[in-house]
């Protein structure tokens, strides 16, 4: 895949995992390069009409500079790519393992709240943004 410069994520600020993976991703994005988006958030409606929630909420998505929509773990590796951790998610984007990994992120994406439930002990959370600076999220 191709580095670029910077993505918008769209994530499910409802779920407890989803939430853990983005405080992490900010944390350790000291270029920022990721604009991240909570698709719970009420403004989201106002700021992104043209974008259809449900396939959002379906499973992630990210916005490339170019106006590229990306999903799945695409959005996964290329997030952790911009913050220096690629390597970690690589493997699942090498094309025997690609086709199984994608199959597997669509079943955790339909399942993430059952599974952050047994992971975390919380089924979901309240939505909260991912602003810089914010001790919360």
């Amino acid at each position: 895949m191709q580095q670029h410069t910077s993505l918008t994520i769209f994530y499910d600020g409802y779920c407890p995992l989803c939430l853990l993976e983005m405080k992490k991703l900010k944390q350790l994005d000291k270029q920022h390069t990721i604009t991240f988006v909570d698709i719970q958030a009420p403004s989201f409606f106002e700021e992104y009409p043209q974008l259809d929630w449900q396939s959002l909420n379906a499973r992630i998505h990210g916005y490339l500079p170019n106006g590229e929509l990306i999903s799945g773990l695409d959005v996964t590796y290329l997030a952790w790519c911009l913050v220096g951790k690629g390597w970690v998610y690589a493997p699942l984007r090498w094309p025997v393992i690609r086709w199984f990994a994608d199959r597997a992120y669509n079943l955790f994406a339909k399942n993430r709240y059952r599974i952050s439930y047994v992971l975390t002990g919380k089924k979901s959370c309240q939505p909260c943004q991912i602003n810089r600076g914010s001790p919360d999220v």
